[in-house]
């Protein structure tokens, strides 16, 4: 079973007069796994899709999406695909990817019906395409690794970077995920935005009592969302993005926009926020 919910873009004006429950409507993505169905969110930032895809005992295929209006849905996009769940298999254009928990899938533009089975709890992101990029199947140990922040300031981190200039070739989709140490709880602090790009946060790796504040809006004008785990907040790009949790997490980030530079980003120190 297929759903798909559309999320129009809201301007920055818009937002500011948004309560808890329209923030929520807006920025907030939930129940995106659900055993034998596979769930997109259409979003008009960048055109950029997420989603999830739980086969359970069956087989889930990805094909004909009515909001793209294209025969298949990667006709002109392509696809990131991460494992959050127990091993599981996707098949593409003739080949069958075995993936473990936290395993990456790329796929290119043109690259057909996309099919889901095994234990996998699939989260998938999209972005339009101009042209095909090789398909390619990205473990942990091929990721780029960087290591961030400080224990004293809470926000020690892991970046792995996966669709990522450093370790392959992609259109616009760029995608990695970061893991919080022990003892930190901030993700992305100092906060930043980036005017060119939409970014999209899934938090997963977390306790269902857990949460973590998701940090949104424009620098002068915060707003925040408690997102639980495998819950994911949508950023438009003139939003900051940042966050911390009650306990331990991860969240993969995944962008698309003018350009592929991870590091094109205007940062915003704490003391500028309000």
């Amino acid at each position: 079973m297929l759903r798909v919910e559309t999320r129009h873009a809201v301007h920055q004006d818009h937002a500011k007069t948004l309560d808890t429950a329209g923030l929520r409507q807006h920025f907030l993505a939930e129940n995106l796994f659900e055993t034998g169905e596979i769930r997109l969110v259409y979003t008009h930032y960048d055109r950029f899709v997420l989603g999830g895809a739980v086969p359970g005992a069956g087989t889930l295929t990805l094909d004909k999406v009515d909001e793209t209006r294209t025969p298949s849905f990667l006709d002109r996009r392509e696809m990131g695909i991460v494992n959050i769940g127990e091993t599981g298999t996707v098949t593409a254009a003739g080949e069958s990817y075995t993936m473990a928990r936290g395993d990456v899938l790329y796929l290119g533009m043109g690259t057909g019906p996309v099919s889901f089975a095994g234990a996998g709890r699939f989260y998938i992101t999209s972005a339009p395409a101009h042209r095909t990029c090789p398909s390619r199947l990205i473990r942990l140990a091929d990721a780029k690794e960087l290591r961030l922040g400080d224990t004293a300031t809470a926000n020690k981190r892991v970046i792995n970077q996966f669709i990522h200039p450093l370790v392959m070739e992609s259109c616009q989709l760029v995608l990695g995920y970061t893991t919080l140490l022990d003892g930190s709880v901030w993700n992305t602090m100092p906060a930043h935005l980036h005017d060119r790009r939409m970014e999209a946060y899934l938090y997963w790796n977390m306790d269902d009592s857990a949460r973590v504040m998701h940090l949104m809006g424009e620098p002068t004008e915060t707003r925040h969302l408690f997102v639980g785990n495998e819950e994911a907040a949508i950023s438009p790009p003139w939003s900051i993005h940042a966050g911390a949790g009650t306990g331990p997490y991860t969240f993969i980030w995944a962008m698309a926009g003018d350009n592929v530079d991870y590091t094109d980003m205007d940062f915003i120190q704490p003391e500028a926020l309000r």
